[in-house]
């Protein structure tokens, strides 16, 4: 495993659930984790457009602030007394409005994470989300236009999407400025493993990490952190993430 830039400490984080991940949930689980990824919120009118249709034809929770920008930069107020690192899962399709987040994120100390990860409908169709993953060019530009404000950029990608090469558009992506990489494993754990050892970001297994067993598959195929999703609001299964990821690093340290 690659040394990698280190977004936080310890290497446990919570993973962004639609319309359900903010600062009072990030908080409730702050004594496990290192990080909360907030979100993720939709930006511009294009995805701001497809988040009103996810919620009224499929019944979904979504942020849908008036104003997103006010809504990003209350929830980081909110955790400046919390022991965690925030960081914002964002949707656009143009870059001003992922910029001016960046610029949040970065005064609060927060990572801005650029979503290459919603496979619903409405959202591809607008080129947000899963979309970018078939579009690297445009997302490259989406990162390095995050990246240049000095803000931490992650990038939430997912596995198992027809015609990625995921550990390339990793390293393009390493390339173009971000500093991690938050794979959603689906049901191929293996391709943790091809990221980490392909670029030198950052990166974050996510999909069923609940219990020390998954925690040391991820960790052995090369991750850098594990994160946990829908059972986030969960503390007894945070309690044993965090344990075993402390007793995975700790191993590694006294290993000849």
């Amino acid at each position: 495993m690659t040394e990698s830039p280190l977004p936080f400490e310890p290497r446990v984080a919570l993973a962004s659930l639609s319309g359900q991940s903010d600062a009072a949930w990030a908080r409730a689980g702050a004594e496990h984790a290192g990080c909360a990824f907030l979100g993720g919120i939709a930006l511009d009118e294009p995805t701001r457009a497809a988040a009103r249709e996810m919620v009224a034809d499929r019944d979904r929770e979504e942020f849908l602030p008036a104003d997103p920008y006010r809504f990003v930069r209350d929830q980081l107020r909110a955790l400046a007394d919390v022991p965690i690192r925030p960081a914002v899962n964002v949707r656009s399709t143009t870059l001003v409005p992922i910029e001016e987040v960046a610029d949040l994120c970065r005064d609060h100390g927060a990572i801005v994470e650029i979503n290459a990860h919603c496979r619903q409908d409405e959202m591809c169709e607008v080129n947000a989300g899963e979309a970018l993953l078939g579009q690297p060019g445009k997302l490259a530009k989406q990162v390095e236009a995050a990246a240049a404000t000095g803000a931490t950029v992650s990038v939430k990608v997912r596995t198992e999407v027809p015609g990625v090469d995921l550990p390339d558009l990793a390293a393009r992506l390493d390339r173009a400025g971000a500093d991690a990489v938050h794979v959603d494993a689906m049901d191929s754990e293996p391709v943790v493993g091809a990221v980490a050892d392909a670029t030198d970001l950052f990166v974050v297994a996510n999909n069923g990490v609940s219990d020390a067993a998954t925690v040391r598959e991820y960790l052995d195929y090369g991750a850098d952190a594990v994160s946990v999703g829908r059972p986030s609001d969960d503390p007894d299964v945070l309690a044993a993430v965090r344990a075993a990821v402390d007793e995975w690093f700790r191993q590694r340290e006294v290993s000849p």
